[in-house]
């Protein structure tokens, strides 16, 4: 019953819009910073937390590392074995979970508040007293080892991984944060104490909390988690790479009956000041969905594909402006033909003011849709934390993007669209479409 009552109360919807959020900050006694938004409305606490650093810094030859620690951290703790402390997860109502990316390593939270004593005092065993019992590591390494054959099988996660391999050569941002079959077999549980010692420090520690929680009490639970800790991680900050620009066409051969296809370039990095021209106009060329050009012309015009979408992505030392489409091998040669052709117009032409209108409408009208619950909110908090956007983000956004104007977005869309240096990968047979390595 107690989780039927959490999994209800943690999606229940906040009333407030966000920018109505009251964000404080809290500073623990012994000096760990978090931001909270305080709701007694339902009896639930929230935390996200995450440490600056992650996959993209696992040791040469043990690729994995960071994601086998997230695996297993609550496989047991303190006096706890695998399944004692799942079991006393499970009989709380409570979620513990870690999870790693290649530039940080984070978790979340979540408990109802008559039963929070306990549970807190489970997390703060997983973060500072992990097991790491071999039999519970060797079961995680097989699960891993399941996940990454079935990723090799996969066309999707094949072109994905080309992809990132061909933008980044010799770059750790190259990496699968999972590892690979060769290298999780080799990783020690002594690697994984080393990473608990080296990554998980304050310094480079990054908390939310949402809910049933006074500013006080947080204070006492941010020592209660993290107090312990070392004061300094090891250094995180990676090289700033510059992504491969080059008119290059990868092929995989797999006999699949359908040519997937990814393809990408240099984009722009969160804190550079052409950040909000740059994401209206990928919401224009192939982030909104039906709406987008990309949608209009490959699908609703022509179908020639499913779906097909370009994005952002913004890495702390990298950004990228990617696509996707998924389409009939015989299909191929005409679907990267109309790509390329909208990349080009993009370039050449640049939005129109009823384009750039309705895209700013909906960018700023489907913000809300991210506030809709506690481990939403904590979440978006955390994300602005680790972007370092600055605690009143969520008010100026809307200005921000009121402030792009149609000459911005086609100022950058010259600048940032290079249609004949776009590195492009499908995985499959596709008719007409020759090799460019």
């Amino acid at each position: 019953m107690k989780r039927v009552l959490l999994a209800i109360v943690a999606l229940v919807a906040f009333a407030a819009p966000a920018s109505a959020i009251d964000i404080k900050q809290v500073k623990s006694p012994a000096g760990i910073n978090a931001w909270l938004v305080e709701d007694h409305t339902n009896p639930i606490i929230t935390l996200s937390f995450a440490w600056r650093g992650g996959a993209a810094l696992d040791p040469s030859g043990k690729d994995g590392l960071a994601n086998l620690v997230a695996s297993s951290l609550d496989e047991g703790a303190g006096d706890f074995d695998s399944q004692a402390f799942q079991g006393k997860v499970e009989d709380l109502a409570a979620q513990i979970s870690f999870r790693a990316s290649l530039e940080n390593f984070s978790g979340s939270f979540a408990a109802l508040s008559d039963t929070q004593d306990e549970a807190f005092n489970l997390l703060q065993l997983a973060i500072n007293k992990p097991r790491f019992d071999e039999a519970a590591v060797n079961r995680m390494r097989l699960q891993i080892a399941s996940g990454l054959r079935r990723k090799s099988e996969s066309p999707q996660a094949l072109a994905s991984r080309e992809l990132m391999e061909q933008l980044f050569p010799s770059h750790p941002y190259r990496r699968d944060t999972e590892g690979t079959l060769q290298t999780v077999p080799v990783i020690k549980i002594a690697d994984m104490r080393q990473f608990m010692t080296e990554r998980l420090a304050r310094d480079n520690l990054v908390v939310s909390a949402v809910g049933d929680i006074t500013p006080a009490q947080l204070a006492k639970r941010l020592d209660q988690l993290f107090g312990a800790l070392p004061m300094k991680a090891k250094p995180w900050l990676l090289a700033r790479p510059t992504p491969a620009a080059a008119d290059r066409v990868i092929v995989i051969d797999k006999a699949v009956p359908q040519s997937v296809i990814r393809w990408g370039q240099g984009g722009v990095l969160r804190k550079d000041t052409n950040f909000f021209a740059a994401y209206i106009m990928n919401h224009i060329l192939g982030g909104a969905g039906f709406e987008s050009r990309l949608m209009t012309e490959v699908r609703e015009k022509r179908g020639l594909a499913y779906s097909t979408s370009s994005s952002l992505s913004t890495l702390d030392q990298a950004g990228l402006l990617m696509g996707a489409a998924d389409t009939r091998n015989d299909s191929a040669a005409k679907t990267l033909e109309v790509m390329r052709a909208e990349w080009q117009r993009m370039h050449d032409v640049g939005v129109t003011q009823d384009e750039l209108n309705d895209a700013k409408t909906y960018i700023t009208g489907s913000y809300a849709l991210q506030f809709t619950s506690s481990s939403a909110i904590a979440g978006v908090l955390l994300g602005i934390q680790l972007e370092d956007l600055g605690i009143d983000y969520i008010e100026r956004r809307d200005k921000l993007i009121a402030a792009v104007t149609a000459n911005d977005v086609n100022r950058v869309a010259k600048t940032l669209l290079t249609p004949d240096k776009l590195t492009i990968v499908i995985v499959g047979k596709p008719d007409g479409v020759a090799a460019k390595p």
